[in-house]
């Protein structure tokens, strides 16, 4: 039977002609993020790499490139059927030692690095994320992360409805004390979760402290809208 191959160095997909011509042949898609329907259903999203690994999607992808490896596409019901882009799980393992194999050689993705764990970048957001906001409007997480997509279905994973409320462009090193100035008065839950009566106060003591912050001219993922190339 014919077959064609996807994929270089890492790991292959095979697919039969039939696959092939169907996935070709389906609108709106680069030929080099093919939507698989079920070889990569437990592969793992590209903007959960990146917020595993504290770095930028974009740093993800330039890896990706580096190597060869080509991303899919998987529709995702928890985002009302948006394609988001997806490695296999060999191939994420392969980016990780990639960017382990830099870390210690003293590599550089994007800039010097001040994290130990891989490419840890200082740059990112400091969001507000409400996890029930029909049940529990007052329970927030609150956090810095260089990838607000990731981020977010990490937390959908426990709690399936959480909503980004509001992100502010932030350094990591403000992290510890922004999350204590918005919080002032409110029941801890955990670690950085929290109960509050108002969640305007909570994004006006947001907008303050960064309102005095040093402006930073780049804040990557400052939004939810995810990239999917």
């Amino acid at each position: 039977m014919e077959s064609f191959e996807y994929g270089l160095q890492r790991s292959v997909v095979r697919l039969t002609k039939g696959e092939h011509d169907r996935a070709m042949t389906q609108p709106n898609l680069p030929s080099d993020n093919i939507a698989l329907p079920s070889s990569y259903e437990n592969g793992i999203a590209v903007v959960e790499l990146a917020d595993e690994l504290q770095i930028r999607k974009q740093t993800i992808f330039k890896v990706l490139k580096r190597l060869g490896i080509h991303t899919v596409k998987r529709r995702e019901s928890d985002r009302r059927g948006q394609m988001i882009a997806v490695i296999s799980k060999a191939e994420a393992e392969a980016v990780r030692n990639d960017l382990r194999r830099m870390a210690s050689a003293g590599g550089d993705v994007n800039g010097p690095s001040s994290d130990t764990r891989y490419f840890g970048e200082d740059y990112g957001v400091f969001y507000v994320v409400q996890l029930e906001p029909a049940h529990d409007p007052g329970r927030l997480k609150v956090g810095f992360t260089t990838d607000i997509d990731g981020r977010l279905r990490h937390h959908r994973c426990s709690a399936p409805f959480a909503q980004c409320v509001k992100t502010w462009p932030c350094r990591r090193t403000w992290e510890r004390a922004a999350i204590d100035c918005v919080t002032i008065g409110a029941e801890q839950l955990h670690t950085e979760v929290f109960r509050v009566d108002s969640i305007q106060v909570v994004t006006d003591r947001a907008d303050k402290f960064f309102g005095v912050m040093p402006v930073i001219s780049e804040a990557p993922n400052s939004d939810s809208t995810e990239e999917l190339a």
